[in-house]
């Protein structure tokens, strides 16, 4: 029986679904289909699937905390699945032949990877099984397998593979103009890629070692000089840092003459765009897709999301309206792939709002920030039950804790003590300090801080339950 070990990557940051999609908080970890993120849907797609093992998932460093609380949050994930920490970006490559040396820690070389990207919907399920299916059996006998998506329009914004005899890949194609995408969909041997792939362990090693030998050798070294860390493998840094950054397409699938593709009708979409997504809802009677407190008035064929704020719109059509705590997106639908070119002018300013959300989500729970100012920032702050935050101190603001709801273990220098509803207490710059939830429901309070520099950086961790690094942080709480 072919062994096949699941690999989700979940890099990237979605940046044309800008405001909803940060760097810190990316389009794999939003609920933008249903209850569930499109992480969570592909973790349990793969698990799903006959004869697998359990998932593993490859992620930045940054999002180690969310992205294993959304997967423990999963009914039918078995225990054994892992997560490897990619300590800085440098694409799909690097990221793959992380996942491949890992595995071969473990595995023999006969182990068919299965590499998905997190952020995709599929829908035919048993569709998804059968094209896995095939897929594994060419690659048990060499072939690097990708997946073609069967085209349903001239799409110009995915790549192409061009089929020839049998499964072979004649071609990959670059991202068509209207007419050549017309031309690909009406000549019947084009599919979209998808971008994921199936291989052997063997196959992958000895054409990368080909085509991409230094890379390859690189990346066997970050794992080699990885530490553990419970559920997490965290590549060591100083290594993949040497790496080249490539996509795997480039470092070897456009390459080697072991391509092979296994069309599939899958119902797919890399839900690429707010367009997309808007493509894939459900509408009402005039073409809206519409979530969370809105009023429309004579508006059709729109998308319209609100986040926090009530939306109300008079007159719209085939418009795109976000709103999020902190920032406010309106753009005709047609227009949607533009979005990434108002997130690279946020980040060349270094904006935060290419970054960050108004809420921030940690290992012990979030925190949101309510307002900001030069020498004040009001926040409020969710504890889950049980966990507590690092023994900390700053050096250059002071914090106000006013309890809201639960009960709070307070270390505030040498005391320690329990606050409940509508207690408070002060924490002067320079003290030790520690919050802790040690009751059965959410501990909600708000922190008032104020002092000459309010940054994240400003805090200087002791002890901490999560494998976070004492010392100066950037991280924040």
């Amino acid at each position: 029986m072919i062994k096949i070990q699941p690999v989700i990557l979940a890099g990237g940051t979605g940046s044309r679904l800008w405001p909803l999609s940060r760097e810190l908080y990316p389009k794999q970890l939003l609920q933008l289909i249903d209850d569930t993120s499109l992480l969570q849907t592909t973790v349990l797609r793969v698990c799903q699937l006959e004869g697998t093992l359990p998932p593993m998932v490859v992620v930045g460093e940054e999002h180690r905390f969310i992205t294993r609380s959304q997967i423990d949050a999963l009914k039918g994930v078995p225990e054994g699945y892992s997560i490897l920490l990619e300590p800085l970006g440098r694409n799909t490559a690097p990221a793959v032949c992380a996942a491949v040396e890992f595995c071969a820690l473990s595995d023999n070389d006969d182990t068919i990877l299965l590499v998905l990207p997190a952020d995709h919907l599929i829908l035919r399920q048993e569709a998804f099984a059968a094209a896995i299916e095939t897929a594994a059996e060419l690659a048990a006998k060499g072939a690097i397998v990708t997946f073609g998506i069967e085209p349903q329009s001239p799409e110009t914004g995915y790549g192409y593979i061009e089929r020839g005899e049998g499964n072979a890949v004649l071609s990959f194609k670059e991202k068509p103009d209207p007419a050549t995408a017309l031309a690909y969909l009406e000549s019947g041997n084009y599919f979209w890629n998808s971008g994921m792939f199936a291989f052997s362990i063997k196959t992958f090693r000895e054409e990368m070692g080909k085509y991409a030998p230094e890379m390859l050798a690189i990346m066997a070294e970050a794992v080699r000089l990885g530490t553990r860390d419970g559920k997490f493998y965290r590549l060591d840094c100083k290594t993949m840092a040497t790496s080249p950054s490539d996509s795997i397409d480039y470092a070897l699938m456009e390459k080697t003459d072991k391509a092979a593709v296994v069309a599939a009708n899958l119902d797919w979409s890399d839900i690429g765009s707010w367009k997309a997504l808007w493509e894939l809802s459900g509408k009402d009677e005039q073409g809206n897709v519409s979530s969370g407190d809105v009023i429309l008035e004579d508006t059709h064929n729109c998308l319209i999301r609100a986040e926090n704020k009530l939306v109300a719109t008079i007159g719209l059509e085939d418009t795109l309206v976000i709103e999020t705590a902190d920032a406010l997106l309106v753009a005709p639908l047609s227009r949607s792939q533009d979005v990434k070119k108002v997130v690279t002018r946020l980040k060349k300013k270094q904006r935060d709002e290419f970054k960050f959300h108004r809420t921030m989500f940690r290992p012990w729970g979030s925190y949101t920030v309510l307002e900001q100012q030069p020498r004040y920032q009001i926040k409020r702050i969710t504890v889950y039950p049980g966990k507590k935050l690092s023994l900390q101190m700053h050096h250059h603001r002071h914090e106000h804790w006013v309890i809201v709801t639960g009960t709070a273990r307070i270390t505030n220098g040498e005391e320690s003590f329990l606050l409940y509803e509508n207690q408070s207490t002060y924490i002067p710059a320079g003290i030790r300090h520690r919050l802790e939830n040690p009751g059965v429901i959410e501990l909600e309070l708000i922190e008032v801080q104020n002092g000459s520099y309010l940054g994240e950086d400003d805090i200087v961790r002791f002890d901490d339950d999560y494998g976070r690094e004492a010392g100066q942080t950037t991280e924040g709480k």
